[in-house]
């Protein structure tokens, strides 16, 4: 029986040498427009494929392979005589590969300033029809969309390996779904669809999960912000785990707040230390300060380059990993030395990667919601209290109310002057959360005069008594309490500032 295979590929990468593959395998090579071109400037013999349909191509191309002599020769199934005695009346030659891949829409829509019309021109059509067609008859057909499994194609045509063709043939639908998806997301961006597909593709296979027992997977999203780990560079070091990177992702959305110079330091998704200066070098003193036993084997980001002094003091440290926009080169150097340190590059965030929709998986299902991308300022703040806080607590106050919203609820931050200095996370009741956050902060030598930010309302004045008992001079809150002038005449009674916001910060 004479072997037919089509090729119709925007990606040309290895295409002649597959296209010289199957030839040789005695495969007569049917094309396209401009793979067409290429394969013949390669010498190849190769058939038009207005030659076998009869029909030219049309509508600038939007019609090329849609027609029953293509169809038909990739569906017919081969052990079913009513089905090759169909392809002998019409003339029609059986087609035993197909390889196609997709129209580069996400790359498309991806550019700046792409128009609608240009992104609707990179719809495949064509494409993704053969490829279903081929996929589905996978029993005789080589369904390829990857330029990278072509060695392997050809290797399993002489084996005649089934069942590399059904792994090819999942990864045929897997692929068209993602592209769908995509479209559909493009077409209609409304964040909560009523039919919601995400399509994410595998980055890295992972050691384990949280525990040796469990297994894992990184996937990265195809419009992953640029300042994401999905984009992030490793320059050094081991291979990431699981732990490590959802710790990575909590210290990047984190030093993605701030604008100023800043260090973050995290331990277990919750920051152990951040520091805000006018140098990164005096914002790392300020994180390390903060709290210099938990960020032992910590996680941290810095919104600035890496510069040698900075380098210097991490590398007295022991640390999981480093995150930076650039390491300096003798920065680099140093941090080096350490084999199992990583080192990762990351952007800084773009002003416009903001807000994005956050997604949380449950069993059986899928929350999702708008990031908490709000961001109080001094107009923003309702004093509620006699004390007025002064120019310096309000600048403390912002930067505690910065922190807090990434610590797990109940969360309490201690800062002064750019620095915590005391976090209380993820209690079952406030006051806990308040009473480990002055512990830890009344350790501090820099405590005096410092603010206490608060994620959600105080239900009781209990914590506010408490603050003021312990040094606290200035309270933020979001207010909304019914009791909040049980709170407001506590803090009264102490002689000490409180201000609301009217914005509730929970992380669950």
């Amino acid at each position: 029986m004479k072997k037919r295979a089509l090729l119709s590929v925007s990606d040309k990468t290895g295409l002649v040498d597959f296209a010289k593959g199957l030839s040789a395998r005695g495969f007569e090579l049917v094309s396209t427009g401009g793979t067409h071109r290429v394969l013949a400037d390669a010498g190849l013999a190769v058939t038009a494929v207005e030659a076998v349909t009869g029909f030219p191509e049309m509508l600038d191309g939007r019609v090329k392979t849609l027609h029953p002599k293509i169809h038909a020769g990739i569906l017919a199934k081969r052990d079913v005589p009513a089905h090759m005695d169909a392809l002998a009346e019409h003339e029609i030659t059986p087609i035993s590969v197909v390889c196609v891949n997709l129209y580069p829409f996400a790359e498309t829509i991806q550019k700046p300033n792409v128009t609608r019309a240009e992104a609707i021109e990179q719809i495949d059509i064509g494409g993704p029809s053969a490829l279903r067609a081929a996929a589905k008859n996978s029993d005789s057909v080589w369904a390829v969309v990857d330029p990278a499994d072509y060695a392997a194609v050809l290797a399993g045509i002489d084996a005649d390996d089934a069942a590399l063709r059904q792994t090819l043939a999942a990864k045929i639908f897997a692929t068209t779904a993602a592209y769908d998806a995509q479209i559909a997301a493009y077409l209609d961006p409304e964040p909560f669809p009523d039919q919601f597909t995400p399509t994410y593709t595998k980055k890295q296979a992972l050691r384990y999960g949280e525990n040796s027992h469990q297994q894992a997977a990184f996937y990265a999203a195809p419009d992953a912000p640029e300042s994401s780990l999905a984009n992030a560079k490793q320059l050094h070091g081991k291979e990431l785990s699981y732990n490590n990177l959802k710790d990575a992702d909590a210290a990047l959305t984190m030093v993605n707040e701030f604008t100023q110079p800043t260090v973050v330091a995290v331990k277990h998704m919750n920051p152990c230390g951040i520091g805000s200066a006018d140098t990164i070098e005096a914002a790392w003193d300020k994180a390390y300060a903060a709290d210099s036993t938990s960020i032992f084997g910590g996680i941290i980001a810095l919104n600035r380059p890496v510069d040698l002094a900075t380098a210097t003091k991490m590398h007295a440290l022991f640390l999981e990993i480093v995150m930076a926009p650039s390491f300096d080169d003798d920065a680099y150097a140093i941090l080096a030395k350490k084999k199992n340190l990583r080192l990762l590059t990351v952007p800084l965030a773009a002003a416009t990667e903001v807000p994005h929709v956050e997604s949380v998986s449950l069993v059986g299902g899928l929350l999702r919601q708008t990031s908490d991308d709000a961001v109080e300022t001094a107009a923003d703040l309702t004093v509620v209290t006699k004390v007025q806080p002064t120019a310096e607590q309000i600048a403390s106050l912002l930067f505690a109310q910065q922190v807090v919203k990434h610590v797990k609820s109940n969360a309490i931050v201690i800062a002064k002057n750019g620095q915590t200095l005391g976090i209380g996370a993820g209690q079952m009741n406030r006051i806990g959360s308040v009473e480990i956050a002055l512990t830890q902060a009344q350790q501090n030598s820099e405590f005096a005069g410092a603010v206490m930010a608060s994620d959600a309302f105080f239900p009781m004045d209990d914590c506010v008594e408490y603050a003021a008992q312990h040094g606290i001079r200035a309270i933020i809150q979001p207010g909304g309490s019914i009791r909040d002038q049980d709170s407001i005449a506590m803090a009264d009674k102490y002689g000490i500032a409180m201000v609301t916001t009217g914005v509730r910060h929970f992380r669950h």
